[in-house]
């Protein structure tokens, strides 16, 4: 069985695939999809983000499809109201999609400004992620997961993409970047949703599944 993850970004359908390791799914990234179609991410949260990808993929194709929307969340710079930073906008934080050196200098650069102003300015942070499954006639299931860490003030390590030089998850002594993704695809945020996503495909389709 096929199902078509709205997602461009190869190193997302590379951990996507570790995670569900579903012998009879099988994950087909929207870049092999002709003129597939990039809606409008206007959504205020992952979730309502990983829906929207996922809902406009299903209609154009009339197949089953997987979203996810994921991101970082730093506590010190969450706003009043309650909206986390760069929460949805962690892609394109600095202004330009998919600039990770520029996205990670621009997040250094907020958190040492707060730090002029006060001592106590907490580092702590956390990774969170969303996946939507979306059926060809607009069933949507939902899994979301998280995981906790601190924010360092330099990068560390090769692997991984986006906010992983700077993300330290808590019990480990290094980065995102630095752990062998073997490792990372036990217990990051995209592998709490996973498992989660996993369960509801085995409900879904015992029969391709095992």
């Amino acid at each position: 069985m096929k199902i078509i993850l709205a997602s461009r970004n190869l190193h997302k359908l590379g951990e996507m695939e570790k995670l569900f390791s579903l012998p009879h799914i099988r994950l087909v990234s929207s870049l092999d999809i002709p003129h597939a179609p990039d809606p409008d991410e206007n959504g205020t949260t992952f979730a309502q983000n990983a829906v929207i990808k996922a809902k406009a993929l299903a209609e154009f194709t009339h197949e089953w499809t997987l979203a996810d929307d994921s991101g970082l969340c730093v506590d010190a710079l969450r706003k009043p109201d309650g909206t986390e930073v760069p929460g949805v906008y962690s892609a394109r934080y600095c202004g330009e999609h998919g600039n990770d050196a520029a996205n990670n200098e621009k997040l250094l650069a907020d958190l040492e400004s707060l730090e002029e102003k006060s001592h106590n300015v907490s580092r702590r942070c956390h990774f969170a992620c969303a996946l939507a499954l979306v059926s060809p006639d607009g069933q949507t299931h939902l899994a979301e997961g998280i995981c906790p860490g601190i924010l360092l003030r330099a990068g560390r390590g090769n692997n991984g993409f986006g906010y992983d030089p700077l993300f330290q998850p808590d019990g480990y002594d290094q980065t995102f970047a630095e752990l062998p993704s073997d490792v990372k695809c036990t217990f990051s945020h995209r592998a709490v949703a996973a498992r989660k996503m996993r369960e509801i495909l085995l409900g879904l389709f015992p029969g391709h599944t095992a």
